[in-house]
């Protein structure tokens, strides 16, 4: 593998242009690798959690615990894993219990990290932790107020279906389901 250091970006300047609730808009001026200089939009974001919450079936199969929600953004109702923003600072791992006992209604007895990915480094910051979470016992949590969403019990199996259909389009959530099938010698 080629030596990547002489790829580097130095940050010369950050200037805040939007800051909202959620993510805060900075154009930074850096010095490329060449000695030139260029503006970089960028997304400040705290980072999310995603969990893959598996349940065990009466008949062997397993079930994976999925929500339905409307997003603005994609303008569409998607089928996701559970997930959620962190608190600035906030260990991954307490975020991934209280989300899904927020969105599910379920605490995790197991979390296991499958991966960490960022899903635009072009422009945010935002890096999501992947979990698979099990031995799931029932323990609700007060969700936030401006979310709405439909819990969506499935077979494995047949989410794997969906997102080679298409049906499922949400790249964490293909990413995360993808890995606990590989994991599981789907």
């Amino acid at each position: 593998m080629n030596d990547s250091t002489d790829l580097i970006e130095t940050l010369l300047d950050s200037r805040p242009v939007y800051l909202g609730k959620l993510v805060k808009l900075h154009v930074d001026t850096v010095q490329l690798p060449d000695g030139s200089r260029t503006e970089r939009e960028i997304i400040r974001h705290p980072g999310a959690v995603a969990m893959v919450p598996l349940l065990d079936g009466d008949n062997g199969e397993i079930t994976v615990v999925l929500v339905q929600q409307y997003r603005h953004a994609a303008a569409q109702v998607t089928l996701e894993i559970p997930a959620g923003g962190l608190e600035p600072g906030e260990d991954p791992l307490v975020g991934a219990v209280r989300e899904l006992q927020e969105e599910i209604g379920y605490k995790p007895g197991k979390l296991e990290l499958l991966a960490s990915e960022f899903p635009a480094p072009s422009y945010t910051t935002e890096c999501v932790h992947l979990f698979l979470a099990t031995e799931l016992t029932p323990s609700r949590l007060d969700g936030d107020a401006d979310e709405f969403m439909n819990v969506v019990p499935l077979p494995l199996d047949e989410a794997l279906r969906r997102i080679e259909s298409g049906a499922i389009t949400d790249a964490k959530t293909m990413i995360a389901l993808l890995l606990v099938a590989r994991r599981l010698g789907r």
